[in-house]
């Protein structure tokens, strides 16, 4: 019988002497004071040595009126004091973003030598970002803010700094490469070039609030934009940090501004004529009510119910790795990657080597000690609860593992505390149109539906997958290439991993990741994904050869 360790409360000092890592556990040094930008400790920030945090407009770190405490998110002390921005603190920002023309500010044919500014930048931001004290910063401020495992919130800052290595030197200015087209005659040739809107917003997450916004910033900046930047408040620490390591680093002062407070404010600033597109990421409700407002001029990434599908070639020599991902998948992070495993289709192959048993071992391994469980910032336990309960109605569902509060911890009650949990639900009863909604609701924590086919239930699998609303990533677990090639022919997720090594989640920086079937979809990370969010086409077409001997024709 494995039982979920859950009896070891986290210790935050405990924690800051030793970090996991993914070569096992290390000494960490206190070495965060000689990092000249910091403006916080995460080894010292508690509810007695809160941290103060400022807005970004125009090049200045300001306070605001009124502030708001954010509470830690493992014992409910108030811990940050962050600007609790108000509507009439707003014209500010306006007059920032109004001072950007629409032209951006560089574009091809103006001020190129800023697509050079970025490359130093990205370059100086990579090189900081080696520094062991300056990764270790990163990865406890994201500890602090939005708990995940040390090796988990490394990732983030690891492939942040990948990210600047991709876009050092002369790779900014290759992104806004064009192409030209000849003309119908002597003198005639049209330029296709990638152009910036000017004044943008960035609006990001809670549960990556390094990574996501890291990218997507510089994304925006690479383009010649100016961004107003807003992230989740529960986590704004994290992204008013990496900002003031880009001032250390050489990026303009006023390219950027940042604001702290409430989402209802924020939406009054994102009515601001002068916005010209917002990238949004974060919940589909939200992602559809800004499109509505925004009159369509954004580009989403929001929800995620996404699906892996183990193919019928299941071997015992892979099965702990398959149900190692299943659990990864699913749990790391507490289950808060829009990226997640939601649901999972096992071929009755796997299922009779024991897949189950072998995911709910490795998930009764995690620990509240480590982080590798911890709160749910968005979703209440019981919330998470009564879902489950509302699951395991439909006939032949059953638990297969968790579906309990965690033992022994101080979450605060506003957070969900719940085991990582599997709920079983028979596919002929999961996609009938009276249970298919539910089996199929996202719950941005620790649980996933799962579910079992024979070779004769494909074509039913592949159909539930495209009845799903949203498509972002999905898994096809397989060596089989008939198998595979029918999957990934007759479904649409935009990021989709394939071959037994095939999981849901990972956002790198070497591949594009977004969703497709979305006209507003929005893409992060890759080249292809920068040019498609934040810049649009612009055609220049050039004639300049008069024929010699022309003489005027009759109009026509």
């Amino acid at each position: 019988m494995h039982r979920l360790n859950t009896s070891m409360r986290p210790s935050w000092h405990a924690l800051a002497r030793f970090s996991q890592s993914t070569e096992g556990f290390r000494f960490m040094s206190a070495a965060h004071a000689k990092i000249p930008w910091a403006t916080v400790d995460p080894d010292t920030l508690s509810g007695s040595n809160p941290a103060q945090l400022y807005n970004l407009v125009n090049g200045e770190w300001t306070l605001t009126k009124k502030s708001i405490d954010v509470v830690d998110p493992l014992n409910g002390e108030a811990f940050i004091k962050m600007p609790d921005t108000q509507v009439d603190e707003l014209q500010p920002f306006r007059d920032s973003l109004s001072g950007c023309p629409k032209t951006g500010l560089h574009n091809p044919f103006k001020s190129p030598e800023r697509y050079l500014t970025y490359g130093a930048v990205s370059h100086r931001a990579a090189a900081e970002m080696w520094k062991p004290e300056v990764e270790d910063f990163f990865a406890k401020c994201i500890q602090r803010v939005a708990p995940k495992s040390y090796a988990q919130a490394m990732g983030e800052v690891r492939i942040t700094r990948q990210f600047f290595e991709n876009f050092s030197g002369d790779q900014v200015r290759f992104l806004a490469r064009g192409f030209t087209v000849p003309g119908d005659y002597a003198g005639q040739q049209s330029q296709g070039v990638r152009y910036p809107f000017g004044p943008v917003a960035l609006v990001t997450p809670f549960n990556f609030p390094l990574e996501i916004m890291g990218l997507q910033i510089m994304g925006a900046l690479y383009m010649g934009n100016k961004v107003v930047n807003k992230n989740c408040a529960r986590t704004s620490l994290v992204s008013e940090q990496f900002l003031r390591m880009l001032h250390h680093c050489g990026m303009p002062l006023t390219d950027a501004d940042h604001i702290h407070g409430s989402g209802e404010v924020m939406g009054e600033l994102l009515k601001h004529q002068d916005i010209r597109m917002t990238q949004f990421t974060g919940s589909s409700r939200v992602a559809e009510h800004l499109a509505v407002q925004l009159r369509g001029k954004i580009k989403i990434e929001d929800a995620g119910f996404d699906w892996k599908i183990l193919g019928p070639d299941a071997e015992s020599a892979n099965l702990d790795y398959v149900a190692y991902w299943c659990d990864q998948d699913a749990y790391a992070c507490q289950g808060q990657k829009c990226s997640a495993q939601s649901i999972l289709f096992a071929h009755e192959n796997w299922t009779a080597l024991g897949l189950y048993e072998k995911m709910k071992a490795q998930a009764s391994t995690r620990s509240m000690s480590d982080l590798t469980i911890g709160p749910v910032l968005t979703v209440t336990t019981d919330t998470i609860l009564n879902h489950m309960n509302s699951l395991l109605k439909i006939n032949g569902s059953k638990l297969l593992f968790g579906g309990k509060e965690l033992a022994n911890h101080s979450i605060p009650k506003q957070y969900g505390a719940v085991e990582p949990t599997a709920v079983f639900v028979p596919l002929k009863e999961l996609v009938k149109p009276e249970n298919f909604a539910l089996c199929t609701t996202e719950i941005f924590g620790p649980f996933q539906v799962v579910t079992e086919y024979g070779d004769a239930d494909l074509d039913t699998v592949l159909d539930a997958c495209n009845r799903m609303s949203h498509h972002l990533t999905a898994g096809v677990v397989s060596s089989d290439p008939k198998f595979t090639h029918k999957v990934i022919a007759n479904t649409v997720n935009g990021t989709t991993y394939t071959g037994i090594r095939a999981r849901t989640t990972g956002a790198p920086q070497n591949h594009w990741f977004g969703p497709a079937g979305d006209p507003r979809g929005a893409g992060i990370g890759s080249p292809e994904a920068i040019k498609l969010v934040w810049s649009c086409h612009r055609e220049v077409i050039q004639d300049n050869v008069i024929p010699d001997g022309w003489t005027m024709p009759k109009a026509s």
